[in-house]
């Protein structure tokens, strides 16, 4: 890499992105003879402080930052307040936290709570974080792993330019993402690793999506989009939410019928990052009823659903959707423990077959480490394990909150063929998503959120992104494109 480049760094999960970063970090030490260099300087592994000397600096996705302090003692927190006689020169410090947020084109004010930013924002004062001047060691190489896994689609563009901004200053930028359309967007040159080994190192320039892909994944992706036409219009309704509403959400109804495939979707903020976990129960429902077949869900009551055949993948893994310091299997039985139990004990030899068969079903890497902890898996294979863990529970609605986030494509469209195979055997699904192009490729028809309410849906033809994109944002379209209510 040379000065002001921006170098993406691509693979599936498990390919060893994380490791290498981690290498660059100083968390973790390499084999014996691979050898580093930032600037003129060798890397030494294994201590932070030495990765930091050189100038490496690194935003990872978990930003770190204390919500409820302000910007401007989040920039602090790491080198500490610049002070005189031991007490804080506060017009330095704010003056320095100015220039640091201006340097990465963030113009707010550094009094304001990190807790009233934009997810894009954070993200900038993270990236400030970073860069913060140090005159004895200047900042070479900024890593940036995931940066815009968490962001909803109007604010990437935000990030993006800050990474532009970045790199326009001379700093090497090596960025981690899933997102192909950002490494065409922002990227001079891309890196695929595939299982720890490096595929190809090439310019960006002249590179197609197809062969990007095929880097990626060794052979063709295979396309996966819904065929609709198998979704029995005159069945009953699966699942049947009537005038539901709450802080958020606000009058909203809607029916699923067996087989079909539901997408939410809807700018952040719109009610559609509540609705899924409202109709599980998960978030207080102020009025309207759920049905789900012939059981009425009690409000706030997410055992009550799971009793009645509901799944639910919240869009939080780590803190809301599994155990990280337990292992795969128990994450994968943990919803299903009656099945197992003998007497007082659990029949751990079920269980760990219970793991494993779901391993082999969805793919989950490394195939055989099914009794690992669940936080030493990849982000895609931790979303797969979740899944597992309902799937087993062969339950008759799936309510799903950005399904595939942070997954590569190759987990992506993994999981969408086994949602396609769960539909295909009856079970409704809600997925509720901010990638337009996830909900165009496996919903049958799209519900648009906007201020609490449903506003268009939009099946067929009229399902498209700009057709979204306009509905969501409500803006009128002269030639009538979708439902709109």
């Amino acid at each position: 890499m040379v000065q002001g480049e921006v170098h993406a760094l691509l693979g599936e999960n498990g390919s060893g992105k994380s490791t290498l970063i981690k290498i660059l970090s100083g968390y973790h030490r390499p084999d014996p003879g691979s050898i580093v260099r930032i600037g003129d300087e060798e890397l030494s592994f294994g201590n932070s402080s030495l990765s930091y000397a050189v100038g490496a600096r690194f935003v990872h996705q978990d930003l770190g930052l204390v919500e409820a302090a302000s910007i401007l003692d989040n920039l602090a927190y790491g080198p500490g307040f610049p002070t005189r006689a031991g007490t804080i020169r506060t017009t330095t410090a704010r003056l320095l936290a100015q220039q640091a947020l201006e340097r990465v084109d963030l113009h707010v004010d550094p009094e304001t709570l990190v807790e009233a930013l934009s997810p894009a924002q954070k993200t900038g004062v993270g990236v400030a974080r970073a860069l913060l001047s140090n005159d004895d060691v200047p900042v070479r190489i900024l890593v940036l792993d995931e940066p815009t896994a968490r962001l909803p689609e109007q604010e990437v563009n935000k990030l993006l330019d800050i990474v532009k901004t970045v790199a326009h200053e001379g700093i090497a930028v090596l960025y981690v993402s899933h997102r192909l359309d950002e490494i065409f967007e922002i990227a001079h040159n891309v890196t695929v690793l595939r299982d720890g080994q490096k595929v190809i190192t090439r310019p960006v320039e002249g590179l197609t999506r197809d062969e990007l892909l095929h880097h990626l994944l060794g052979s063709e992706l295979e396309k996966t989009h819904r065929d609709s036409s198998k979704v029995q219009s005159t069945e009953n309704p699966i699942l049947r939410v009537s005038g539901i509403g709450n802080e958020v959400l606000n009058d909203v109804s809607f029916d699923v019928r067996p087989g079909e495939i539901v997408g939410i979707a809807g700018i952040s903020g719109s009610g559609r990052e509540a609705l899924c976990g409202t109709i599980f129960g998960g978030r207080k429902r102020d009025v309207g009823e759920v049905f789900v077949a012939d059981s009425v869900l009690t409000a706030g009551r997410p055992d009550l659903a799971i009793a009645a055949g509901v799944a639910y993948v919240p869009a939080e893994r780590k803190l809301h959707g599994a155990f990280m310091d337990l292992s795969a299997t128990e994450n994968i039985s943990i919803s299903n423990l009656r099945d197992l139990w003998r007497g007082l004990a659990i029949r751990l030899k079920l269980e760990r077959r219970m793991g494993q068969t779901w391993f082999d079903k969805l793919g989950v890497k490394p195939a055989q480490a099914s009794a690992q902890m669940m936080s030493s898996f990849s982000g895609g294979n931790q979303q797969k394990i979740v899944f597992g863990k309902w799937f087993q529970r062969q339950p008759l609605l799936f309510l799903l909150d950005e399904p595939t986030q942070g997954v590569d494509v190759g987990a992506k469209a993994e999981l969408h063929r086994t949602l396609f195979t769960a539909a295909e055997n009856g079970a409704s699904i809600v997925m509720s998503s901010g990638d337009v192009d996830e909900l165009v490729s496996t919903c049958d028809r799209v519900l648009i959120l906007r201020s609490g309410r449903i506003v268009a849906e939009l099946s067929g033809k009229d399902l498209t992104p700009y057709a979204m994109s306009r509905a969501a944002l409500g803006i009128e379209d002269s030639s009538n494109e979708g439902s709109v209510l």
